[in-house]
């Protein structure tokens, strides 16, 4: 239908004016998508000449949060108003020193007026330790053996002090020389650099038991990505915890078959058992194919290569097909073998809906779902007025799957499915909102994963706050060069973020595991306590 002229509009009937206003909204609908089109081109072709004169890029666009998380948190009833106590009363006493004056004859004494006085003492200490050297019977020479934890040339204490300042403060190396050396203790980066990681086969092992640990004896975990930067190439840091534990590692690929081979926690094998057949034929796997796996007497395979010519013998890698079943069948052994291993069992993954954390029985986060509602942009009042009143809906129905955690209850449970089948099917009339409703809708079982699993959480805020800490280490101090450097960068985040999900001092952790002698207990085995049973 043509736009009539603006004098002939009075003479239209009513279901003129309808289709006209119809097509009105279509037209305004269609300019509103080509201009938002035409900005996106118009800011790349921006980018591409301030690349070319050399200009710093754009800072990336921050999205305001929705808020629903914390608008649909539970109320505090108000109460009387708690003053905080003194610092003093949480520090530990190392030292008492009676301080005496000077008094007349006469004066009657009246005890003591006690002031703690909190200081850190920030000296050098260069000890020369003269190794006896005897010559045995047999020839051979004896020399005395040096005290625990010292490693070329430095002691633990400054080591300790070295990787709780540049993992824990963020303190970079540069800035580290420079400390250290006003203390006068002269050092120079690449030392610094083999002192943050070398010689952390105990802490590296550690990391492995944690995530192994957490992984076998999770109910849930939630995972996330971040960019990462490694031998000046771009890579992924993946993020992995809960409410116990947290690991990081590092790659090259944020494919499924990267998460996969992480969710096996260092075992290097490949399996075929019921696990990974049922997962390659969920994944579109040929039955032929998934029978030849099945029926082959191997079916279990020590590294990647011994698999690879597996695949190759049985000619899998020759199949032409539009779904490599090459990367399913590998998939499906990597799951076989988390699953051989005894991790993940019955637990559920968090996630933000990306592709590749679709593994396992699987859950989303509600607030990135909302967030793309919070992120349409309204080209009418009307419009604005729809998505608002959806997404208090939305928030509504959030809120009440808050309180259904907390209390289950089967019929309520009934009530919520019937709601979100109404919220998430219902017309708006925008055409662009019901699209992405539609697509929420499909996503119905993992948003209300929940109602069978009340214990899991319904965010992903856990995995973001703890990736957080690798997004800050890379703007402060870049990418790795080595491979020690990012196994050390990985494992130290992550068992800094580890003790104080387990409330254990990262800076007593460290001097416990490098040797030095504390008035406290030992601390035991992180995985023993990830693997201790959390109070319901």
């Amino acid at each position: 239908m043509t736009v009539p002229d603006p004098a002939s509009i009075e003479t239209l009937g009513l279901s003129d004016l309808r289709t006209l206003v119809g097509t009105l909204i279509e037209q305004m609908q269609r300019l509103s998508a080509e201009n938002g089109q035409l900005r996106a081109e118009n800011q790349v072709l921006r980018d591409e000449i301030a690349r070319l004169k050399g200009l710093p890029p754009r800072p990336p666009m921050r999205q305001t949060p929705s808020g629903m998380e914390k608008a649909t948190g539970a109320t505090k009833t108000p109460g009387p108003v708690r003053r905080r106590g003194p610092v003093q009363e949480r520090c530990a006493l190392t030292r008492e020193v009676v301080l005496s004056v000077a008094t007349p004859p006469g004066s009657q004494f009246k005890g003591y007026q006690d002031v703690v006085v909190r200081d850190l003492v920030l000296e050098a200490c260069v000890t020369r330790y003269r190794r006896e050297r005897w010559r045995m019977p047999s020839g051979e020479t004896l020399v005395a053996p040096l005290p625990t934890g010292v490693a070329g040339g430095f002691g633990p204490h400054l080591r300790r002090f070295l990787l709780a300042a540049h993992v824990q403060g963020q303190v970079t190396t540069e800035r580290l020389c420079a400390l250290l050396s006003g203390l006068g203790v002269p050092i120079s980066k690449r030392q610094v650099v083999r002192l943050l990681t070398g010689r952390l086969d105990v802490v590296l092992a550690e990391d492995e038991a944690v995530l192994r640990a957490g992984l076998a004896g999770a109910r849930w975990i939630s995972v996330d990505d971040t960019a990462a930067r490694h031998a000046r190439a771009d890579g992924i840091t993946t993020q992995i915890g809960n409410d116990c534990f947290t690991v990081f590692r590092t790659g090259t690929s944020k494919s499924r078959l990267n998460f996969l081979s992480l969710l096996r926690a260092g075992h290097p094998d490949y399996v075929i058992n019921a696990a990974a057949l049922a997962y390659m034929k969920e994944r579109g796997l040929s039955g032929p194919l998934r029978a030849a796996l099945s029926a082959h007497p191997s079916q279990s395979f020590p590294d990647e290569a011994a698999w690879r010519a597996h695949l190759t013998r049985l000619g899998v890698d020759a199949q032409t097909i539009v779904l490599d079943p090459v990367t399913i069948a590998t998939e499906g052994a990597l799951w076989g073998a988390v699953v051989h291993h005894g991790l993940l069992q019955d637990s559920v993954i968090v996630s933000d809906d990306a592709g590749q954390f679709r593994v396992g029985t699987h859950a989303l986060c509600w607030v990135h779902a909302e967030r793309l509602v919070h992120k349409l942009i309204p080209t009418t009042p009307s419009q604005a007025t729809v998505i608002a009143r959806q997404r208090e809906r939305i928030w509504e129905l959030y809120g009440d799957l808050k309180a259904y955690a907390r209390a289950p209850c089967e019929r309520a449970a009934t009530d919520l499915r019937a709601r979100f089948d109404r919220i998430f099917t219902a017309s708006t009339g925008m055409v662009m909102l019901d699209r992405l409703l539609t697509r929420l809708h499909r996503n119905k079982a993992e948003l209300l994963r929940v109602l069978e699993r009340p214990e899991i959480p319904l965010h992903t805020n856990g995995s973001e706050n703890d990736i957080r800490a690798c997004v800050t280490k890379r703007r402060i101090s870049g990418g790795t060069m080595s491979m020690a450097g990012r196994r050390a960068r990985d494992a130290l985040l992550g068992l800094m973020k580890t003790c104080a999900k387990l409330g254990i001092s990262f800076v007593r952790y460290l001097g416990d595991r490098l040797g030095i002698p504390d008035d406290g207990p030992p601390i035991p085995p992180l995985a023993d306590l990830v693997r201790q049973p959390t109070p319901a």
